[in-house]
């Protein structure tokens, strides 16, 4: 799966509450964060849920079902297609997690280039039947599955030739330290040998940045563009203006990963040492044959005017050989080495 690494993804869900003005409005406000790409959710009512869903977070809203809700958070084709237009005429690639197959349906008739699955979708082996016959490449969150239930599916999608990514992701909203499991990215890493990225829901700016620095190649995280607004993963998200943060920061950590520093190459470092490494000195007036010791020593600043501060065992015990004033530095003119 080729994207710049990492690949940003900014997740707009249900935050748009149905309305079509407000899914335009995020993809104004995302296109000048940074990121790479912009996911909705494709919800049809009518193929996924039923009357007898439960609602995740029941909001002060009309809807008697979640039914009811996901029916007002569809949009048309015409809807869906303008949105996707728009969305990648400010720069932005548009994602939106299918849950149900005939959203896949919709989705190749707007004609996305990769599809992103839920966490609560990975056992459901019809959906990622339906999403490999497109031979498109798949990002899957992993929040809500042991790593048996895991490899059952990456088995599945192996055998059908999917080019998959894998992120870690935890299914709580939002997602308080303890649960985090950053540590889980590395092992994913290891497991599967695919692209690994984080799925992030705690609200944070700095959980992205960790994620990335612990080697998460795809970034996900919710966005909200009003600190008050109120819908089912408001408290999951950051607003915009952290947003940029967090672009900022991790592509600063990306950049630094992209370029390993050799401890043992010091060269850059040459004129800076001989200003912060010091020189060995008296700190008191001292005769000629009078012996150093320890307390009548200092170190000053810069090296290279008397003998090196980390060689001063070697002159204690042993006379001077010339008449000091204090803070004269000690040079090999000075004691026998």
């Amino acid at each position: 799966m080729k994207t710049p690494t990492p690949f940003l993804i900014a997740e707009v869900a249900q935050a748009h509450n149905g309305s079509f003005e407000n899914a335009i409005a995020y993809i104004d406000a995302i296109a000048n964060t940074g990121a790479h790409a912009i996911k909705f959710q494709t919800h049809i009512a009518q193929a996924e849920s039923s009357i007898y869903e439960p609602f995740r977070i029941k909001l002060q809203t009309a809807d008697k079902t979640r039914y009811d809700y996901w029916k007002r958070m569809e949009f048309s084709l015409e809807q869906w297609i303008e949105l996707k237009k728009y969305a990648e005429s400010k720069g932005l690639e548009f994602l939106s997690s299918p849950f149900s197959n005939a959203a896949v349906d919709l989705l190749e008739k707007i004609g996305v280039k990769r599809y992103k699955v839920g966490s609560g979708e990975v056992s459901n082996f019809l959906l990622l039947q339906k999403i490999a016959q497109t031979k498109k490449p798949l990002i899957l969150s992993s929040g809500m599955s042991s790593y048996a239930e895991l490899d059952k599916t990456v088995n599945f999608l192996k055998k059908l030739n999917v080019d998959f990514s894998i992120l870690q992701c935890s299914t709580s909203y939002p997602t308080n330290p303890e649960n985090y499991g950053l540590n889980v990215i590395a092992e994913l890493k290891q497991r599967y040998g695919v692209q690994v990225g984080y799925s992030d829901h705690s609200a944070k700016i700095e959980t992205g940045i960790a994620a990335v620095a612990l080697g998460a190649e795809i970034l996900e995280f919710h966005v909200k563009l009003d600190s008050n607004e109120i819908n089912p993963d408001a408290s999951s998200s950051i607003t915009i203006d952290e947003t940029k943060e967090l672009v900022s920061g991790v592509k600063t950590i990306s950049e630094a990963l992209k370029q390993p520093v050799d401890k043992n190459d010091l060269t850059s470092f040459q004129s800076v040492k001989a200003i912060f490494e010091k020189s060995l000195a008296v700190n008191k007036s001292m005769k000629a044959g009078e012996k150093i010791l320890f307390e009548n020593l200092e170190a000053k600043k810069p090296k290279g005017y008397g003998i090196d501060a980390s060689r001063f065992n070697e002159i204690l015990g042993k006379p001077l050989l010339n008449d000091k004033k204090p803070w004269d530095f000690i040079t090999t003119d000075d004691v026998q080495l």
